[in-house]
């Protein structure tokens, strides 16, 4: 069997034709980890040049990592996808040689494409962005700037100028573009439609809980405690009483499958399990207070604090290993729950995650946040690929 690659790229323009750049990425489809990026800011060109440009570099990347893999590219692009498939003609001289071009890295047998919203295109469109940035500056992109560095694939991107948003919906009827961009979130805009909403519920108290011990996804598996299952059951009253939730998707771990099953029998719903919303898995921290890690395993503690790319002892999950996991459920969800508003029952770690990447904040805003037990988060995602946080620790209907 062929080893499997996916290829996401995304180009602009500030200004169609004006300041230009590329980004590229080959990720692994099985964990979602990124396997190679690349990015260049290429001078003034227009947005369709800049997205072949992105093509390009990511097919590269990928034939240099396994020139027998089975690529599947992934891009927001119609114009692309579709010329790149077959289904249109390239009209547009400085489409064909360039269209030419990526045809000639793999054997066409071997490449499949896919149109996706630019909402699942957004670590390719970030590396664009930075790559642009950087061209701002008199620079080059280079891979330490990144923001994909500290954090995986999954950083939400900056958003795009109006101008290339423009271009891209103009580039789907014609190869030239022109046209008024979209209003930004919030301005009531038509063409949005339903936003696809996640309450983002922690589950209720443990024994573990009120002693503010690690307790992720290596550890016992502790149910709830007393506490713990009254809190479920008035989170599960007031959720009813709201009359809001579609669906109810749950982290794997019993303490959430409790929590979930009790709003989930009060709403007559099914809890569906996902795996990527499981907690951390802490390692050898599993069980202990923060003081007891400080304590026996001072330096490791330092790093983690440090760095979303440093991992517990023994053995644990980085955030940016979890941030990677959490990014490739949100995405499924929101494929599947498109305009619907969905419970997620999950933990501390995930829950910060989807607001960080909700809020494009940076890394250590995940030490700055208070998330308490059986609290209510929501964060609404919007079919341009924006992100509104609308609440953030709600405990009203616990008192």
């Amino acid at each position: 069997m062929a080893r499997e690659l996916i290829v996401e790229a995304d180009g602009g323009s500030r200004g169609n034709p004006g300041p230009a750049g590329y980004g590229a990425v080959v990720l692994d489809p099985a964990s979602g980890e990124a396997l190679a990026e690349a990015a260049e800011f290429i001078g003034t060109a227009t947005n369709n040049v800049a997205e072949y440009k992105g093509l390009l570099a990511g097919l590269r990347a990928a034939k240099a990592l396994d020139p027998e893999a089975a690529v599947h590219v992934r891009m927001d692009s119609k114009l692309v996808v579709e010329q790149m498939s077959g289904r249109w003609k390239i009209k547009h001289p400085d489409m064909k040689p360039l269209a030419a071009e990526a045809a000639s890295i793999f054997p066409s047998a071997q490449v499949t494409y896919e149109w996706i919203p630019r909402s699942r295109n957004k670590h390719a469109d970030r590396l664009a962005n930075e790559a642009m940035d950087a061209g701002k500056r008199g620079k080059q992109w280079e891979p330490r700037d990144s923001r994909a560095a500290l954090a995986g694939p999954v950083d939400a991107a900056p958003a795009r100028s109006a101008a290339a948003r423009a271009a891209d919906a103009a580039a789907e009827a014609a190869e030239t573009a022109t046209g008024a961009a979209a209003p930004p979130v919030g301005w009531g805009s038509p063409d949005l439609g339903v936003p696809a909403t996640f309450v983002l519920l922690r589950h209720g108290e443990t024994a573990l809980t009120p002693q503010k011990r690690f307790s992720g996804s290596g550890g016992t598996d502790p149910e709830l405690s007393d506490v713990g299952r009254r809190q479920a059951e008035a989170t599960a009253a007031a959720l009813a009483a709201r009359g809001t939730i579609q669906a109810v998707v749950s982290s794997p771990l019993r303490r959430c499958q409790e929590t979930a099953g009790a709003v989930a029998a009060r709403l007559g719903l099914d809890v569906r399990v996902e795996d990527g919303l499981r907690e951390t898995d802490f390692g050898a921290w599993e069980g202990l207070t923060f003081a007891e890690v400080r304590e026996r395993y001072p330096d490791d503690l330092d790093a983690w604090l440090g760095s979303t790319k440093a991992a517990p002892t023994g053995g644990g999950e980085s955030f940016a290993t979890v941030a990677r996991r959490v990014a490739v459920a949100r995405d499924k969800l929101l494929s599947r729950y498109a305009g619907k508003t969905v419970l997620l029952v999950t933990h501390v770690t995930p829950i910060k995650t989807l607001v960080r990447l909700a809020l494009g904040a940076p890394p250590e805003s995940l030490f700055r946040m208070e998330l308490s037990a059986a609290s209510l988060t929501a964060v609404a995602y919007y079919a341009d690929g924006n992100a509104s946080l609308r609440l953030l620790n709600d405990t009203s209907h616990l008192r």
